[in-house]
Parts: C-alpha cells; structure tokens; sequence
C-alpha cells in the first residue's frame, strides 16, 4: 500500500480478533444513528468534522442491510428489491463520532446514462480530497465475486489513492467451499491493487454474521492514530 493513500491503518492489525477492540466497535454502534441528509448535488456534501467511512456496491448488493444491520436500525439506511434506488449519497451521524455514507449503487442497467454519468460524478467530487474519509468499504456479492463493474471502481480508487476494503455480503446464501473459493480469487485480486486494503471481511445481514468484527475493524479506524 502506498504512503499517501488515504488511509493511516488502524492500531491493530487485526482488530476484529481483539476484545478490547470487539467492545469498541459494539459500544460505538450502540449509539444513536442519525440520518443527516441526502446530497443530490455538490453543494449539498458538507464537512461535519468527524471520521468517515463510506459504503460502495453494485445495486442490490446490500449496503442498506448492512448499514441497518451495523448499527441495529431495521429502517435507517431504506432498503429495496429495486436495483438503483440509492441515488444520492446518504449521509448518517453516528453518535456524533463517526460519519456513515451510504454511497449510491452502480451497474444498474434501468437508469438512463444521463442519470447514470450524473451520480457517477456526484460521487466522484465526494471523493477526490476527502481528507476525513478513512476508507470504503467495497461491497461484493460473495455468490458472484468481483464483476467488471467492481473493478472499474477499484481501478478509479487505486488511481485516486482512496484506501478500500472488500467486504463480502450474502454469506449465508451460499456453502462454505464455494465461499472459500471466491475469497481466494478476490484476495489474489487484492493483492495487486495498491489501494485495497489486504483483509477481507465476511458478512451476512440476515443471519448477523460478521458484523460484530466489522464494527471493530471501523472502531478501530476511529482511533486517534486509525
């Protein structure tokens, strides 16, 4: 990983493995989460002063659950059958010590290419020189793996130097060997690109699973030194 991604690494290098770290996460997304705003313009992305950490995926990959899943609000982050329906960057308060973003899902094939270029720039100005944004957290279907549209994203995060981290939703749709299986081919995937971030976390919304360790992973991103 290159010294001026944005991202400085946490105090642990594993800190889903540590209880200190584990009662951090789960007292952090104990407080109140609240919806700030829906941006659908530039001017309407403000700076609130604390930590970010912002969720990206396809449509339909999950980000809603597992936002509602984190912090234990069935309806905060609205969730839909429909692909696309995020359309603005969603931005929650999260007991005043961490900024949750919900990005806006791309590889929608119903949106028009004109709404489609439209949110695609909307959240690329969010990104380009977000000092408070600790990393991305890239969501991937765990049934599917990494599909082009994916990449092209993490391509523009690795040009941009914005740190990101795989984390795998759905985990309980599918068996332990086929899991196994794509977790290996993203991680050989990974391993290339010099902004993701080397680990790769595992999650099911549904059944609750792994989300006790991502909360300490981003617990940890909000350390002094995270």
């Amino acid at each position: 990983m290159t010294d001026d991604i944005q991202d400085s690494g946490t105090r642990f290098d594993n800190p889903e493995d540590d209880p200190a770290m584990l009662e951090a996460g789960r007292l952090l997304f104990a407080k109140s989460c609240d919806f700030i705003l829906g941006a659908t313009k530039d001017e309407h992305i403000g700076n609130y002063g604390l930590p970010e950490i912002a969720f990206a995926g396809r449509s339909n990959v999950g980000k809603s659950s597992l936002v509602n899943a984190l912090t234990g609000q069935k309806t905060l982050a609205r969730t839909s059958n429909t692909p696309g329906r995020t359309r603005q960057l969603n931005f929650f308060d999260l007991g005043q010590k961490l900024i949750l973003v919900d990005l806006p899902g791309y590889g929608y094939a119903q949106a028009s290419k004109s709404d489609i270029a439209y949110w695609t720039n909307l959240t690329r100005n969010y990104l380009r020189g977000r000092a408070e944004l600790k990393r991305i957290l890239l969501l991937i279907d765990s049934r599917h793996g990494a599909k082009d549209s994916d990449r092209q994203i993490m391509d523009e995060l690795d040009t941009s130097a914005v740190s990101y981290q795989v984390v795998m939703t759905k985990t309980d749709k599918i068996k332990p060997t086929p899991l196994a299986e794509v977790e290996k081919k993203l991680a050989a995937e990974l391993a290339k690109r010099p902004a993701a971030h080397p680990q790769i976390m595992k999650t099911s919304s549904a059944k609750s699973l792994g989300i006790a360790e991502l909360r300490a992973s981003i617990a940890a991103l909000t350390e002094p030194n995270g």
